[in-house]
């Protein structure tokens, strides 16, 4: 019985220690990230234009099966306050659709898909112009699109 604590123990302070050290490298990358962020703010204060677009970031996908070669895509274009827009274009065999969504202040009064918001979170990170889907970006504790 006292061996089975002791295992049961061990184990639970081993996992606890491998969360940890999870949880250390995902708030690592996010402090980093957020900081990306501060210095792209910062550049605005020093006179650069807050109008002229300057961040862009285009994530290409497969978004249907019946389609190969990631032809569909997800453009967002921001200027310095991260106000701009995020243009996706959806293709199928036989017909293509092609949606923008308003951008204010990083974030989209209407729902983004995932591959929007990680071209918005990729956009205002500065990692454009081209993005892959699986390129860790952090997600700030909230939804881009909410």
């Amino acid at each position: 019985m006292l061996i089975t604590v002791a295992v049961v123990g061990a184990l639970s302070g081993l996992a606890g220690l491998s969360m940890a050290l999870v949880a250390r490298s995902r708030v690592s990358r996010v402090v980093e990230e957020c900081a990306d962020v501060l210095r792209r703010q910062m550049q605005v204060a020093t006179g650069v234009d807050k109008k002229a677009l300057r961040d862009l970031a285009i994530v290409r996908y497969d978004a249907l099966a019946e389609m190969s070669g990631e032809l569909s895509f997800s453009l967002a274009v921001l200027d310095a306050a991260g106000d701009g827009v995020v243009i996706s274009s959806i293709n199928g065999r036989s017909e293509t659709r092609t949606y923008a969504k308003v951008v204010q202040g990083g974030r989209s009064p209407q729902m983004l898909s995932p591959e929007e918001e990680h071209a918005l979170r990729a956009a205002r990170l500065g990692r454009g112009p081209v993005v892959e889907m699986d390129d860790p970006l952090a997600d700030f504790g909230a939804p881009v699109g909410g």
